[in-house]
Parts: C-alpha cells; sequence; structure tokens
C-alpha cells in the first residue's frame, strides 16, 4: 500500500494545473490562459503495484467560467522524467518535502496508471482513500456487465475528462463511478472512466 506524505509540494498541484488545464482540448473554461479558481473536490489513489509511482485520480473544481465546472485529471507522480510520451504529458515537476523532485504527469498518458486502471475495472485492484495510507475507498465503485471487458483483450479505456452527476447504467460494459463535492458542498457522483463499448 502507498504511504500518503502529509507535506509540502512547491508548486502545489493546482498551481500546476492551473497552467495545464487550459491548454488541453477538453478544457471549456473558455480562452483564459490559466485556470485562475481551481478546488480540489474529491479522488481517490490507486497502487503501483511495483511501488514506484504515485497514482491519483483527482477532481478539481474549477469556478472561473459562467458555471463551475467538475474535472477528472489522473496523475502520476514520478521520481524521474518519463521516456517515451507526448511532451503534453507532462503537467510539470514539484519539489516534494520527503521525496524530493517529482514529475507529475497526465494518467491517461501513463502506462503504469492505465494498467492499474484497467485492473481496478476487472476486479483486481482496490481504490485507495486519497489522503489517508493503507485506507480503501468503498465509495470508488465499479459497475456493468463481465463479458469481453474481463478477458485479457480488453477494449480501450475511456476517461471522462469533464465530470457529470449521473447514475450507473447498470448492464453496459464496465465502468467506474465515483464522488465529488459540488459547489454547495453536496455529494455528486458519476461515470470516471470505463471500457469502451463494442
Amino acid at each position: 500500500m502507498a504511504s500518503i506524505h502529509h507535506t509540502t509540494m512547491t508548486p502545489t498541484k493546482l498551481e500546476l494545473l492551473a497552467d495545464w488545464l487550459p491548454k488541453q482540448s477538453w478544457y471549456v473554461g473558455g480562452g483564459a490562459t490559466a485556470a485562475s479558481d481551481l478546488t480540489r473536490a474529491g479522488g481517490f489513489r490507486l497502487d503501483d503495484p511495483a511501488g514506484e509511482v504515485g497514482i491519483e485520480f483527482m477532481v478539481v473544481a474549477d469556478a472561473s467560467g459562467a458555471e463551475p465546472v467538475a474535472y477528472l485529471v489522473p496523475m502520476s507522480y514520478r521520481g524521474a522524467a518519463l521516456e517515451g510520451v507526448p511532451g503534453g504529458a507532462l503537467i510539470g515537476t514539484s519539489e516534494h518535502g520527503v521525496l524530493g523532485t517529482r514529475w507529475i504527469y497526465d494518467g491517461v498518458q501513463d502506462p503504469v496508471v492505465t494498467a492499474q486502471l484497467r485492473a481496478l475495472l476487472r476486479g483486481e485492484a482496490v481504490p485507495q482513500h486519497q489522503s489517508k495510507s493503507d485506507t480503501p475507498d468503498p465509495t470508488v465503485t465499479v459497475h456493468g456487465t463481465d463479458g469481453p471487458d474481463s478477458g485479457p483483450d480488453t477494449p480501450e479505456v475511456c476517461v471522462n475528462r469533464v465530470l457529470r452527476a449521473s447514475d450507473a447504467e447498470p448492464g453496459t460494459s464496465r465502468h467506474l463511478v465515483a464522488g465529488w463535492s459540488g459547489p454547495d458542498g453536496t455529494t455528486l457522483r458519476g461515470v470516471f472512466a470505463g471500457f469502451a463499448r463494442q
């Protein structure tokens, strides 16, 4: 199980995301050069079986536009640069108070993150609490049917970057449902990711 270090990061994750988010094609905040009003709204973690890569699925709420938007940003935290990924995969580097320099990547483009997300959808990984060490998060649930999704040749995993509150869809391809905090503090739930329908 991964240990959560309650320490400083400079710059913070939200400061890095404020610059990185508006550059993404799925950002709906308009033409801003920086997302100026981001807050952490939820998420969970997964363990890297090798114990080398930190994996976090963070929900950030952006209140800089006309309507608040919740984004899902899977992130990997590495002790060295990741080779062979597009330049835009790097969110930034940060100085961790315990671990030193960390390279923070968009998890959708990190093979360790996508492998563990696939394992979670198959029921082979346990979601962990976002800020507590060695603590499973039972609010993160997998829904949907088995069939081809559970075999060795599974379809592509799709991540919902812009989150919308919705119910799980029974009888569909396996998908991951989790929660986040709305602008008024209420808990919302929706589909974070799932196997692409064939």
